[in-house]
């Protein structure tokens, strides 16, 4: 099987094709490039120095959430676009997933760290042992210091492998905390990469996961911006409206 595979969660823009016993391609640009720019010439760029025809693609994995509104509605577009151009089918890949898979035969428990500002970050907890990739806490957005007391309750002993764009942010207090049982993921394994989106993908197409591109919808997890500014200004006209009523009663003349 051939999988391509699209990566656009954050700042880096990655895509590859993957077999089962190969990463034929890989192109990743970590740099502040607008993913519209990038992911359909570089997928173009893989295709033809593997020399691989679009059609000859049995699967499209990309990268489902969580990460930056605009980068995956980026990501999915695209996706979707090759999909039904092509009637293939696309695997969804939760983001922290398949950063974690990057780790995998790591012996102790992986945590992935995606920014999510405000001291709050995209992670779950992972284990790669005997072969078996295991989700030990599935992803989603958690203070960090939620997750450290996490790990010092489930794993009180193990080491600990970090990666991911927001480790050199949390980095100074992940050491302070968990001293010499931190271990921090060397630059090449250290961001998104659809290569590992691929892979996973092929074990998640192969256990049935495969979604329509009109049913493919990405895992935000939080609003958008613009969600968020559209909810803040109706809460504030539905307080001055209550404040307009109460001044208003208040101010009416008694009988």
């Amino acid at each position: 099987m051939k999988i391509l595979g699209i990566e656009s969660a954050a700042v880096t823009a990655s895509v590859a094709i993957v077999t089962e016993d190969v990463v034929l391609a890989e192109y990743t640009i970590n740099h502040k490039k607008t993913h519209s720019q990038t992911l359909l010439p570089m997928i173009d760029e893989i295709c033809r120095m593997t020399e691989t025809d679009p059609s000859e693609l049995d699967a499209i994995a990309v990268s489902n959430g969580p990460g930056s509104f605009t980068g995956l509605r980026i990501g999915a577009a695209t996706a979707k676009g090759i999909g039904l151009a092509l009637h293939k089918p696309l695997i969804p890949v939760p983001t922290v997933d398949a950063i974690a898979y990057q780790a995998y035969g790591y012996e102790g428990v992986i945590c992935p760290l995606m920014d999510a500002r405000r001291d709050q970050v995209y992670t779950g907890l992972f284990t790669s042992r005997d072969g078996a990739f295991t989700v030990c806490l599935p992803q989603g957005p958690r203070a960090i210091d939620e997750i450290l007391r996490e790990i010092d309750d489930r794993f009180p002993e193990e080491r600990i492998l970090f990666l991911g764009e927001g480790v050199p942010i949390h980095r100074a207090l992940l050491e302070e905390r968990l001293g010499d049982r931190a271990d921090i993921a060397p630059s090449f394994a250290a961001r998104e990469r659809a290569a590992a989106v691929a892979a996973l993908g092929l074990k998640y197409y192969q256990a049935g996961r495969a979604v329509s591109g009109a049913d493919l919808a990405p895992e935000y997890m939080r609003p958008s911006q613009a969600e968020r500014v559209r909810e803040e200004k109706r809460a504030e006209e539905a307080w001055k409206a209550s404040e307009a009523a109460r001044e208003k009663k208040d101010g009416a003349p008694k009988p």
